[in-house]
Order: structure tokens, then C-alpha cells, then sequence
């Protein structure tokens, strides 16, 4: 043993005390309870993503003669491949509500403001990079609904000022819906967004680390400096792994229960009566369905501009307007609320 101990030190040249010290980091006291645990859930969720994407890669063929029947083989032919299917599936949908969840949770708390201003505009974009897997996603599997969600969604992009036409046109592949746009999402999905992904990840990572986590301050509670924090090993990780283990057991169970199902096969010469995206889009679909396309388009981009520089938008208002900072909290509720209201009016309606 100390042979191999001399081994790794020399060849690993590493100061293992530092490393100790690392994890011995204190966490803020509020991390002991796990529905406070809402970072580390979103990045499990994306190794799951990863995971099971690399296996579904090597049977999926993203062409528009063969997408649809590469995915029904891999739904009734391979072994295990409906589960890996559904695993893929399931954690793309959680990580949604994840990413959510911790944004809402920052936001409610305050902890976007100074100094982590810039972290939360990585926040957001790591949503909106999580809203972009999960389209293209669904847009692989070239159903009839996934085909004609995908020209919606296109005529979207359209309207938008100003670098609309580029961006639609860079989208399809050209003017319209083609097998190029399924190649092109192809690419968005198992490059693009994971090269992002990654990158924003290292960088909101980075930013927690520098700046450490915001402690989250009860009325209950003391205020006593040994009790406001815990060491990150082994009792956060052992929060963490066993938040992980749970989840693959959710997604487990979600995978047996409600495994994904596989519609029509898409036929651009055939419209179908009702066409409805995922469930995380609900609400600009039904936005959609009560303005105009222009309107909804615009809109959307004024809150999704508004929610990417809120810390920022905040503190103006705060020093020119007098705007107390609880304000922020009802219009949070409000906003949220919306997004609620109209994301369940169109489950119903649709």
C-alpha cells in the first residue's frame, strides 16, 4: 500500500489536502433539507439525458425516410430500447420542471441579486437551453404532431424583428419544413445544445463557487455562526446521491407506467385537425391562439428579455422609481401565475 500510495502521489501530483479542505467547504444550513437541493437535481437529470442519448444514437437515422421506422425498431425491436427511449423521455421533461423550479426558487429568495446578477442571466439561458433539447427532441421522432409543431414553431421564428427570416430560414434548412430541418435539428440536438449546455454549466458552476451559495435566512432559527453552515463532505454529497437515487427510481417507474408513445408517422401533405406542442409550450401556443402571431411572437420576447435582465431591470427600478424589492415577489406570483393559467387552458383545451 504505501508502494501504490507513492505511486499515485508521484504520478497524480495533487494536494490531497487541499482537496480535503474543498470538500470540507461549509454549505449554508437550509441545504440539509433536500427540497433545497434543486442545482444538483437539474445536473443529474442532464448526465441521465447524456447517457441515454449516446445509446439511442447509435440506432436512431436522422433521415426522413428512415427517422420514424428507426424509432419504431427501437421502440418494439431492440432489447431494452423502449426503456432507454423512455428514461430519455422522462428525464428531458423533469429537467424542465427542474430548471424551473430552481429559477423560482432563486427568484423567490432573492439570491439573483448583487453579486449574482450574472449568474442569473446563465440561469435562464441554461432554460432556455433545456426548452431547446426538448424540442428538438421531439421533433426527432417525426411524427405527424412533432412534424407540424416544428412549422409552427418555424413560422414562430419568422415573425420575430428583425433576424426572424434569417433565423427560420437557418432553422428549416430553407423556406419550408424539409428532411434538411430534420438533419439540422439533428445537429442542434447532439451538438449544439449539449456544446452550450456544458459550457453554461461550467460557468454557472464557476460563479456558485466564487461566490458561494446564498443562505436562506429563517425567523426560527439562530443565528449562531456554528449552526449556519454544514460541511459539503460527506453530508451534502450524501443529500445529493441519495436525491439522485430517487430520481432514477421515479424515472423508473415513470418509464413502466407511461412509457412514451409513437404516433403516425409525419405526412407534410396532411394536416392534422389538432395540432398541440409539448406540454412546455402550452402557454405560447395558447398565447398564440388569443393574439395574433405577431403579438404572441413579441410578447414573448419582452418577457423572456424582461426575466434574462430582471436583476438588473430590479435595481433601476429600485433607485429611479423608489420600488420596494418585495415588489418583485407579486410579480413574480403574477407572471407565474399567468404562465399557469394559460399552460393549463390549453392542456384543457387542447
Amino acid at each position: 500500500m504505501a508502494r501504490l500510495r507513492r505511486f499515485l502521489t508521484e504520478t497524480l501530483p495533487v494536494d490531497w489536502d487541499q482537496l480535503r479542505e474543498l470538500g470540507a467547504e461549509p454549505v449554508p444550513h437550509h441545504l440539509k433539507h433536500w427540497w433545497w437541493c434543486l442545482g444538483g437535481t437539474p445536473l443529474y437529470l442532464f448526465v441521465v439525458q447524456v447517457v441515454t442519448g449516446i445509446l439511442l444514437t447509435f440506432y436512431y437515422v436522422p433521415d426522413p425516410d428512415q427517422a420514424w421506422e428507426s424509432v419504431a425498431r427501437l421502440t418494439h425491436e431492440v432489447r431494452f430500447g423502449w426503456y432507454l427511449r423512455a428514461l430519455h423521455h422522462w428525464a428531458a421533461n423533469l429537467m424542465i420542471v427542474a430548471v424551473m423550479l430552481h429559477l423560482l426558487r432563486v427568484f423567490f429568495t432573492g439570491a439573483y441579486r448583487h453579486p449574482r446578477q450574472l449568474n442569473w442571466c446563465f440561469g435562464v439561458l441554461l432554460l432556455a437551453c433545456t426548452l431547446g433539447f426538448g424540442f428538438t427532441g421531439y421533433s426527432l421522432v417525426y411524427e405527424q404532431m412533432s412534424f407540424w409543431g416544428a412549422t409552427v414553431a418555424a413560422n414562430l421564428v419568422e415573425a420575430m424583428p428583425l433576424v426572424g427570416p434569417a433565423a427560420a430560414t437557418l432553422m428549416r434548412g430553407g423556406s419550408e419544413v424539409t428532411g434538411n430541418t430534420l438533419t439540422r435539428f439533428f445537429v442542434f440536438h447532439i451538438g449544439l445544445f449539449p456544446t452550450a449546455m456544458a459550457a453554461l454549466l461550467l460557468l454557472h458552476l464557476a460563479l456558485v463557487r466564487l461566490h458561494g451559495v446564498t443562505r436562506v435566512r429563517f425567523s426560527h432559527e439562530d443565528d449562531r455562526p456554528g449552526e449556519a453552515s454544514f460541511p459539503f463532505w460527506p453530508h451534502h454529497a450524501a443529500t445529493e446521491l441519495l436525491i439522485g437515487v430517487l430520481l432514477m427510481y421515479i424515472l423508473t417507474v415513470l418509464a413502466l407506467a407511461l412509457p412514451p408513445e409513437l404516433g403516425p408517422k409525419a405526412d407534410p401533405l396532411v394536416t392534422p385537425p389538432h395540432i398541440q406542442p409539448e406540454w412546455y409550450f402550452f402557454f405560447s401556443f395558447r398565447l398564440l391562439k388569443l393574439t395574433s402571431l405577431q403579438t404572441s411572437v413579441h410578447l414573448t420576447l419582452v418577457v423572456g428579455l424582461l426575466i434574462f435582465a430582471w436583476p438588473f431591470v430590479e435595481d433601476l427600478l429600485h433607485r429611479w422609481l423608489r420600488m420596494p424589492r418585495e415588489a418583485s415577489v407579486v410579480l413574480g406570483v403574477l407572471g407565474f401565475l399567468g404562465f399557469l393559467t394559460l399552460t393549463v387552458w390549453e392542456s384543457f383545451a387542447g
